[in-house]
């Protein structure tokens, strides 16, 4: 029988890239998926699929290892940082069947102030960025700030730029955090102050086995999904990305990571961005998920990160080591209602005339 793995989120956007990649890297694949909404399953992918509690629900783990018990799963790949911290703590028989870092890693990168705060303790570029801990005492965060700062005010868990937005004054900031307090029930606590970085958006996606970098690929955001929709105008889901070759974007993050663990195991995926001297200084690490735009690593350069994922993860044998697999110039285009497109920078300007 063929190797067989779990993928959670099935039907949504993100899973079906995934389990595109998967696909693409490896044929004889079977893939299972599993969401919490049946509408979302619906538009699912995969070659089974299975309907769930929310990963938030104390039965959610329970009905992933029957999953597993039941449809002979050799890996569970958790596809949102929701399902990752969740199936990371419940070990046991599922634990078997994973392929991610500790759970204090985990636990430590979903908290954005406590993960700034961790990497700046040890002199790795990240930004200043100090807690909100009561909106009567804004101001005297802004003040831990070079004064007239451009600050980002946003939440210290979740993705996408959700809960962010650029503010000048404690006012700003204040105005902004009472409203998600009355509007969506999301205390003043959540959130956090960190120093605007004005430069190029990069991310860098990495696989890990046992303390070694086996491989990496960067790429940088040229514009943002829904970005006339976001107060940020900016968001960690790109709608035109590219692929490049910034070796001290992968030096940094893999300072980082192996900060986090010496031994690390499992797949990150690092946002940074630049300050104004060109620095590139890490915003987020998503650990234990591949990205949502996982195809540009994937069906580019010499190696499917996705498909390299599953043979680490299944413990076949990897030869690659501190592999750099850039794959320079190529596209990514993402829209609403549409399959990612990728293309070389060679193809621009074929079957296209100007007017």
């Amino acid at each position: 029988m063929g190797k067989r793995v779990l993928v959670t989120g099935a039907g949504s956007g993100a899973s079906n890239n995934l389990i595109r990649s998967l696909r693409a890297g490896d044929p004889s694949l079977w893939v299972g998926g599993c969401h919490t909404d049946r509408f979302v399953l619906k538009a699912s992918t995969a070659d089974s699929n299975f309907l769930v509690l929310a990963s938030d629900r104390p039965g959610f783990a329970a009905a992933v290892k029957r999953l597993v018990a039941t449809e002979g799963i050799d890996l569970v790949i958790p596809n949102n940082d929701a399902d990752v911290r969740t199936i990371g703590a419940a070990g046991g028989p599922i634990g078997r069947h994973l392929f991610l870092p500790r759970q204090a890693v985990i636990e430590r990168c979903q908290d954005k102030y406590r993960l700034a705060a961790f990497l700046r303790a040890r002199d790795i570029p990240a930004p200043l960025t100090h807690p909100v801990s009561d909106p009567a005492a804004i101001g005297a965060v802004f003040r831990r700030f070079p004064r007239g700062s451009r600050l980002w005010c946003r939440l210290r868990t979740g993705n996408g730029a959700i809960g962010a937005v650029p503010v000048r004054t404690p006012a700003q900031a204040l105005s902004w955090i009472r409203c998600w307090e009355e509007v969506r029930a999301v205390p003043a606590r959540a959130f956090a102050l960190s120093e605007y970085l004005p430069g190029r958006d990069f991310a860098c996606q990495s696989l890990w086995k046992d303390g070694r970098l086996v491989l990496a690929k960067t790429w940088e955001r040229l514009s943002y999904f829904g970005r006339g929709n976001q107060p940020t105008l900016v968001s960690s889901i790109a709608a035109l990305a590219k692929t490049v070759r910034e070796p001290r974007v992968t030096e940094v993050c893999a300072a980082a990571i192996r900060a986090l663990d010496p031994r690390v195991s499992g797949a990150f995926t690092v946002d940074l961005k630049e300050d104004a001297a060109g620095t590139p200084r890490i915003t987020e690490i998503n650990a234990g998920r591949l990205s949502s735009g996982t195809n540009l690593l994937d069906l580019t350069g010499k190696h499917n990160m996705a498909a390299t994922y599953v043979r680490l993860g299944l413990d076949e044998p990897v030869e690659l080591r501190d592999e750099d697999d850039a794959g320079e110039d190529h596209y990514l285009l993402r829209d609403l209602d549409s399959v990612p497109a990728l293309f070389h920078a060679d193809e621009l300007f074929e079957g296209i005339q100007e007017v």
